[in-house]
């Protein structure tokens, strides 16, 4: 039987090779990324100033831990010591803080630096800190499958806190069978009662199952509505027509499935966004399917055709809100079909204001625009929208040479999708601040740059990002440092990308 770590390569990248002892591709785009994405190189090799003999550092090969991660790092570009010199609190704490939600070029980035293979910041007595920050940063982000591969990799069951991560990820991803095996084998990977029940139940040892509950009643070891909960899992014969319970307000993955195992599923638009992957599930009917995929693309945790492939499933059944969606997306693809050009105009600007709703642009361009690339649409409007779907995918640095019209704000994009937007007149500050960024005597930030000398390049990225959401949100000065410091690490295609889409994605 094939391995989760397997299916997941197989689900979200779509590769039919089974992975052994290479790191797995999660992503997609991380499986065969662009020539310049985010580079092979992210800073070149330091080049001697005389020929003298340089100092050697000699470094124990026990001290160093092995690399971890889900991609190669000869794939993602950045070297497995991007850690290294850095605190690995420090490091934690900017994880689980960078912003990424309004644009997807740094929810790329931060997928990358979660992902690479790397290995973690010497000293012992904050080992598991980055790997723990890595797995929590993955579940808020909603991506549950590389948080269990990842945990898997690195021992599931050498700490209690490993486990917890693995347990709760294999709930939300219906592999909890696994992590259930290895919990009765090793009743000391968790102290929580209901996990124990929950476990000994799903392997069919019901008897010891209601022994241990009996046991935590007596014990007073659990809250009594989770209690509750599991007298009607152990024995849903005494709660027959008896009233639902009240739902939590912040279940765990555990007190969710058992909510499903008794037929009282929660919804789960308004739990965290690591929940939406159970509705991924065919347990889930269409439309909850569609909108949990739609909120997992959204932040990138699930990769666009996947969402194409649900709205593209069958026909609508109504109308209205995520309907209006379907059928926008499949009038859409309908008239691509045809090849042409007069319908797909009429049809794009209808669906381009349902993908606006939903904060779908940038996914809905990675989709479309190999087929849109060929196209000349004979409205200018829409030939301009078109325009810019091609610079939101990954053709924008082609797209860019054959402008729609040679208006200031074309000019300007054209300009900057080419690496060099000074050449032509900024329309507005915020353009001004980001083509400042792309001088070439841009300045970077002086913390940052020391973060640069002393070799804490995941570091110095990550406080990067942070600049980039200051600036998105107005702070020009800190939006034409973050892209001078993009470019400066090598990150060329992140920082043009994400300038891109603020100017086209905030456009009136």
């Amino acid at each position: 039987m094939p391995t989760r770590a397997t299916l997941l390569a197989l689900f979200l990248a779509g590769s039919a090779q089974a992975q052994t002892q290479e790191p797995l591709s999660v992503i997609d785009w991380l499986t065969d990324p662009p020539e310049n994405l985010p580079g092979t190189v992210l800073m070149e090799p330091p080049v001697t100033q005389t020929g003298m003999q340089p100092d050697v550092q000699v470094t124990p090969l026990d001290a160093l831990s092995p690399p971890l991660g889900l991609v190669a790092s000869s794939v993602t570009g950045l070297p497995v010591d991007l850690w290294q010199s850095s605190d690995a609190d420090r490091l934690a704490e900017l994880i689980s803080q960078v912003r990424v939600k309004s644009n997807p070029a740094m929810q790329r980035l931060l997928f990358t630096l979660l992902l690479s293979e790397a290995r973690p910041p010497a000293g012992g007595q904050t080992k598991d800190a980055l790997l723990m920050a890595r797995l929590d940063r993955l579940m808020q982000l909603g991506a549950s499958d590389p948080v269990q591969s990842l945990v898997q990799l690195a021992g599931p069951t050498d700490t209690q806190d490993r486990f917890k991560r693995w347990f709760d990820a294999t709930l939300l991803t219906g592999d909890e069978d696994r992590s259930c095996t290895a919990l009765i084998a090793q009743p000391n990977l968790s102290r929580n009662y209901a996990a124990q029940i929950f476990c000994k139940a799903r392997r069919g040892d019901w008897s010891s199952a209601a022994l241990t509950l009996e046991a935590a009643h007596a014990l007073q070891v659990l809250p009594e509505d989770q209690l509750a909960l599991l007298d009607r899992f152990l024995s849903p014969e005494l709660f027959e027509g008896a009233e639902y319970l009240p739902q939590p307000d912040d279940p765990d993955p555990l007190t969710f499935r058992i909510f499903e195992a008794i037929g009282e599923r929660l919804p789960t638009a308004s739990l965290p966004r690591a929940f939406a992957n159970a509705d991924l599930r065919d347990v889930a009917g269409w439309k909850a399917q569609i909108e949990a995929a739609e909120r997992l693309t959204r932040i990138g945790a699930l990769t666009p055709n996947q969402l194409l492939g649900l709205y593209t499933e069958r026909s609508p059944a109504a109308s209205g809100a995520v309907w209006d969606r379907v059928s926008a997306i499949q009038k859409f693809e309908a008239a691509l079909e045809t090849g042409d050009p007069e319908a797909v105009s009429k049809a794009l600007t209808p669906v381009w204001a349902q993908m606006k709703t939903v904060d779908l642009e940038v996914p809905f361009a990675e989709l479309f625009a190999p087929r849109l690339v060929s196209l000349t649409l004979p409205n200018m409007t829409t030939e301009n929208l078109r325009w810019r779907i091609l610079l939101l995918s990954e053709l924008y640095e082609d797209a860019a040479r054959t402008m729609p019209n040679e208006s200031d704000a074309n000019m300007f994009l054209s300009a900057l999708a080419q690496g060099d937007p000074q050449r032509a007149p900024s329309p507005t500050p915020q353009a001004d601040a980001i083509s400042q960024g792309f001088a070439w005597s841009a300045p970077i930030p002086s913390d940052i740059n020391t973060l640069l000398i002393n070799d804490q390049l995941g570091e110095a990225i990550l406080e990067t990002m942070q600049l980039f959401a200051h600036g998105a949100r107005g702070n020009l000065v800190d939006l034409t440092a973050a892209i001078a410091t993009f470019r400066r690490v090598g990150l060329e295609d992140t920082a043009r990308r994400a300038a891109l889409q603020i100017m086209i994605l905030n456009e009136d």
